[in-house]
């Protein structure tokens, strides 16, 4: 594959998005709102089985010399990430569309123009580039959150512009303070400066302080799950698939490059943060109530454990946290899609509006199960081996550290089993359900009424989350195969000559 094509993984959802506003058709809509996220998975898919031949494909659009033009970078890491996020993507897209929430108002072009900032977010070899396409990514979501236009979600989406335009800003002025020290924001011109220059990794440490905050570490978590929780279950999908997990990609790449391959010297830093993290979002979920809100301290606890890959910075363990960052988005993206199938059809998340639905409800109730399996790290689900992963590299860390990282696992883990394991019982377990609150305004929202026996979850909009779980399980059983991937990314991140040398050539 042509380096020249990786602009386009930018340019065309952009483009569509443009054009599903001036051409407006409900076929349209949805065959670019589901297709162009396939497309970009199948050319991430594409971009990996590349790499295995070619390490680095680097395009500097408009031709100007290296370390001048604005470069696009693909790796096995980016392409990667390209492919789980168009998976992701896809399927909440496919569940917008069984919903019916792709007929509000402009829904299909801002979720192809979050596609094309996230796709641009993940290609780019510059850091103010990378400020561009979050905000790119930015734009959209806050619409997106406000979709329906309840008072609710408005509020919230106030919180959620005011958190992010905050973080962008500081991070606009890191990239500002790097550009000061360096006289560069380009990523392969900047490789190690970080750890030949102190004042070089001040400004990377102000970079990569903002992309913790979008990407919800403890302290700097409760926007996440309060304003996550509070917009549709799709819109909630989305973001835990692109947007924390793009910040994630970013600090991966962000740190590897600046400091060459090499730790940093405030890694105990990194340390208290992975595992409080890990920690705090797990035993957080004990007190919630609702699915989504449960789901989005589990998101929390999530990245914890994906930073523990650079935390021990071995390439067993940046494997080992980039594998379990692809279970992640799967495996929550399965959870959500399920869980705003519950909401659409019952009219409630709650734990006291809900119970038995395991009688009523088996492929949903299958699907919450492995999930919930895969979260903890159960058989047969991805999570046991991303979590083995993560132990097994953990105890390559210098001695008193690796007793840390794995105490967090296991005590994150058995934090999940009780919390996840409550959820279950009131919501799929106990007595059958008499009465719902259907989110019918013609029923009255809100108001309880006798639960008949044909109201169940429809296939239509079980499936989506359904696939995503079929992927989780696939993952477990064909980890050989997408192992050697994320070590290949793994070795990226460690080495980074080859991406210096395509990206400066």
């Amino acid at each position: 594959m042509s380096a020249a094509v990786l602009p386009l993984f930018a340019i065309v959802p952009l483009l569509l998005s443009g054009l599903t506003v001036l051409v407006r058709h409900p076929v349209l809509d949805r065959v670019l709102l589901i297709g162009v996220p396939l497309a970009s998975a199948t050319g991430g898919l594409l971009l990996l089985l590349e790499h295995r031949q070619v390490p680095v494909l680097a395009h500097g659009v408009g031709g100007f010399v290296p370390g001048v033009s604005i470069p696009f970078v693909s790796d096995a890491l980016s392409a990667l990430m390209l492919t789980v996020t168009g998976i992701s993507t896809a399927a909440c897209s496919w569940f917008l569309v069984g919903t019916g929430e792709d007929r509000y108002r402009f829904v299909p072009p801002l979720a192809l123009m979050l596609t094309g900032g996230v796709n641009g977010a993940l290609l780019t070899g510059d850091l103010f580039n990378l400020f561009v396409f979050v905000e790119v990514m930015l734009l959209p979501s806050y619409a997106l959150i406000a979709v329906t236009g309840t008072w609710r979600r408005l509020g919230i989406g106030r919180l959620f512009i005011l958190v992010n335009l905050l973080t962008s800003t500081f991070l606009l002025i890191g990239i500002g303070f790097v550009y000061g020290v360096t006289g560069t924001v380009n990523l392969a011109a900047l490789a190690g400066q970080a750890a030949r220059d102190p004042r070089a990794g001040l400004a990377l440490a102000v970079v990569l302080m903002a992309l913790a905050i979008k990407g919800g570490v403890v302290p700097v978590h409760g926007w996440l799950p309060r304003s996550y929780p509070a917009t549709s279950a799709a819109v909630m999908a989305l973001f835990a698939g692109l947007h924390t997990k793009v910040a994630l990609y970013a600090i991966y790449r962000v740190y590897a490059m600046g400091y060459g391959g090499r730790p940093a010297p405030w890694l105990w830093v990194l340390l208290l943060v992975a595992v409080l993290t890990m920690v705090v979002g797990a035993v957080s979920t004990i007190n919630e109530r609702r699915i989504r809100a449960a789901l989005a301290f589990q998101m929390v606890s999530g990245v914890g454990h994906i930073l523990l890959g650079l935390v021990v910075f071995t390439a067993a363990s940046l494997a080992a946290g980039i594998f379990y960052l692809v279970h992640h988005v799967i495996t929550m993206a399965a959870l959500l899609l399920s869980a705003g199938a519950i909401e659409h059809t019952y009219g409630s998340g709650r734990f006291d509006r809900l119970s038995g639905l395991m009688r009523r409800d088996r492929l949903v109730t299958i699907v919450f199960a492995l999930g919930l399996f895969s979260l903890v790290g159960l058989p047969p689900t991805s999570g046991v081996w991303g979590k083995v992963a993560l132990m097994a590299s953990a105890a390559g860390a210098p001695d008193w550290q690796s007793w840390v990282l794995i105490g967090a696992v296991m005590v994150a883990s058995l934090a999940s089993l009780m919390a996840l394991q409550r959820l279950w019982a009131e919501v799929f377990w106990g007595p059958p359900m008499e009465r719902y609150r259907p989110d019918d305004p013609h029923t009255g929202r809100g108001e309880a009424i006798p639960l008949p026996d044909a109201v169940v979850i429809r296939p239509g909009i079980a499936a989506p989350g359904a696939v995503m779980l079929v992927l989780s399980v696939a993952l477990f059983l064909a980890a050989g195969l997408v192992w050697p991937f994320a070590q290949s990314a793994g070795a990226g991140l460690l080495e980074v000559g080859p991406y210096v040398s395509a990206v400066l050539k």
